[in-house]
């Protein structure tokens, strides 16, 4: 296994890549070999912390390594040039999410990656994490009954700062909206219908919004996203026989409960709890690899045409948001 271990390229050094890179040494089929900084001092800083040998100040100089993959952890408006470039040269890329910007720049890279045949996946850790495998296998046998709704929100009022989330490009749907709507799609697909409103600054930054998406046989997800308020973070699922809650932080929660209503208004609540390995992102990580060793160029959890789907309905949620009411916040 040494021998066959995947060479990953770390890029960009802040606290999600400093998790990630952590999780990495959980998996047998992965080694980070070098990162990469805009800055030489950082990339040193985070090379020293996590025993990484190749350390670079241009991403084009760690390109040029012996690396065979990068995993992209930088903000997010410099994923899609990041990712272009990488698969240009051949390298497979694990991107976080979002991908892009929207759905063309989606489509662009899932192009280019095809072209290149070179594995390409947005680092959507919630479609891999124990207990949404484990969700996903109840609603398949059915202990919902027929699933009919889902309400999902994910808001925080984050510090007015000079981070990229303020600047050009920042969007709440793209970077805490983007779970409620991959959720929604990994239950019911793409939606037949989508109506929004929402907060948008004058400069294109989208604030705050809320979304119902309608589905064939009247299914509905309700779902709200915002960097300016606190909203809870649980989900609930609801079904024709039962429901399901899980806990705040539902694309990372390790529990959920199944509701079963009983007769004078009782219920039966089942607990179902599951753990998480590292900073739980060990599952993904280690999917991808064996992915990219079986020659894949994709993998059947996250597709490219799922990927894409996905930011079709957020391009048509931001489109409704910006032809709101634009308020300068």
């Amino acid at each position: 296994m040494q021998e066959d271990r995947i060479r990953w390229g770390v890029v960009g050094t802040g606290g999600i890549s400093h998790q990630v890179t952590a999780d990495f040494s959980m998996v047998e089929e992965a080694r980070v070999t070098a990162v990469s900084s805009r800055q030489q001092a950082s990339a040193d800083a985070f090379a020293e912390e996590h025993d990484i040998a190749g350390r670079f100040s241009r991403f084009s100089d760690m390109l040029g390594s012996d690396v065979d993959a990068v995993y992209i952890g930088t903000p997010h408006v410099t994923h899609f040039p990041l990712a272009s470039e990488a698969l240009r040269a051949g390298k497979h890329v694990l991107c976080e999410k979002p991908l892009g910007l929207n759905s063309r720049e989606v489509e662009t890279l899932s192009a280019l990656a095809s072209a290149s045949g070179v594995f390409l996946m947005e680092a959507m850790w919630m479609k891999f994490t124990p207990l949404h495998r484990k969700l996903a296998d109840m609603i398949r046998i059915g202990a919902l009954g027929e699933v009919r709704c889902l309400q999902a929100s994910f808001g925080a009022a984050f510090p007015r700062d000079d981070s990229s989330r303020w600047q050009p490009g920042g969007s709440a749907l793209l970077d805490q909206g983007i779970y409620p709507v991959t959720l929604a799609h990994m239950l019911f697909g793409t939606p037949t219908s989508v109506r929004a409103i929402g907060t948008t600054r004058p400069d294109g930054v989208d604030l705050r919004g809320h979304a119902m998406l309608g589905y064939d046989d009247d299914r509905i997800a309700q779902l709200a996203f915002s960097m300016v308020d606190w909203l809870g973070s649980a989900a609930m699922i609801g079904g024709s026989e039962a429901w399901i809650t899980i806990d705040n932080g539902f694309w990372y929660a390790n529990e959920f409960t199944i509701h079963r209503p009983l007769e004078r208004g009782q219920r039966d609540d089942e607990v179902v709890t599951t753990s998480r390995q590292g900073f739980g992102y060990a599952p993904m990580l280690r999917e991808v690899c064996q992915a990219i060793q079986a020659g894949k160029l994709e993998h059947p959890l996250h597709t490219h045409a799922q990927t894409s789907a996905i930011y079709a309905t957020m391009d048509e949620i931001r489109r409704q948001v910006a032809d709101g009411r634009a308020e300068d916040q």
